[in-house]
């Protein structure tokens, strides 16, 4: 009974009449929701409306308009500059593993290009700025510091490379805190031996660093704790030639008198080569 008025309703011209509305209707919604058709723009349209969004900090967009200048016109004399300059907006936006990877792609296809320095040193830039505190994992600061010496070894003449080398000190300087701050831990835990180690990574690897001189007194406290006596005095004597008036010497020297000790030079001691190999 019901599939017979089914029939009957199905054959009435308003029904269908409503049926093509609704399928037409259908057809219309589906149609907008597409993509619009793929345009091709002139390179210079695309690369200054790209240059325009970098200005006004829509990086995201910059981005993606100089990626579509590559894309579109991969020939074209922009191709290259638009590769860099997608790289520096997705850095400027602090998209810094994108950014690297873009850079690494501009540096592998385009070795020569007088903008290559550049683009080395905008990639030891997006390691250093993601450089963390002295009490998190330093694999940022190892990273920066190799990228940065990658700008000073291969372009020591160009204006990037004295910034890179400033970079490079403050990176040591950072990664030697690092290990000040591990050192002292064990000092204050009693684990000699694990401190000693660490003040003396300061002292091989990061001489040039501000923290050596209270590297040196560390190693003087420790000693003494240790009962390593000619050792404390070595390194007092050597903390007290090169930094003669730091405050780290003035404590070391306090501790060795508090003992009826004097700082004491010790040939073949530990400080004194690794000194004298510094030197």
């Amino acid at each position: 009974m019901k599939s017979g008025l089914f029939r009957q309703l199905i054959a009435t011209p308003l029904f269908r009449a409503t049926l093509a509305l609704s399928l037409i209707a259908t057809l219309a919604a589906c149609s907008s929701d597409e993509k619009p058709a793929y345009v091709e723009r002139p390179v210079e349209e695309l690369y200054s409306a790209a240059n325009n969004a970098l200005k006004a900090g829509e990086n995201q967009e910059a981005a993606r308009l100089f990626d579509e200048v590559e894309r579109q016109h991969p020939y074209s004399v922009w191709a290259s500059k638009a590769q860099l300059m997608a790289a520096y907006a997705l850095y400027t936006e602090n998209q810094y593993d994108d950014a690297i990877s873009a850079l690494d792609r501009f540096i592998e296809l385009h070795p020569g290009n007088r903008d290559t320095p550049y683009a080395y040193y905008l990639k030891a830039l997006s390691y250093y700025e993601q450089i963390s505190d002295v009490a998190r994992d330093q694999k940022m600061t190892v990273e920066a510091l190799t990228s940065l010496r990658d700008v000073v070894r291969r372009f020591p003449e160009s204006k990037y490379a004295r910034d890179a080398q400033l970079k490079i000190d403050l990176a040591n300087d950072h990664l030697a805190g690092k290990q000040m701050t591990i050192g002292r831990f064990y000092l204050n835990r009693k684990e000699y031996l694990a401190a000693i180690n660490r003040f003396r990574t300061v002292i091989g690897q990061f001489q040039t660093t501000t923290h050596v001189p209270e590297a040196l007194h560390r190693l003087v406290e420790a000693y003494l704790a240790l009962g390593i006596i000619d050792e404390a005095q070595a390194t007092t004597a050597v903390l007290g030639h090169n930094f003669p008036g730091d405050r780290w010497y003035e404590d070391s020297y306090a501790l060795l008198t508090g003992q009826n000790l004097e700082p004491a030079e010790k040939e073949g001691s530990w400080i004194s080569e690794v000194w004298d190999s510094i030197l």
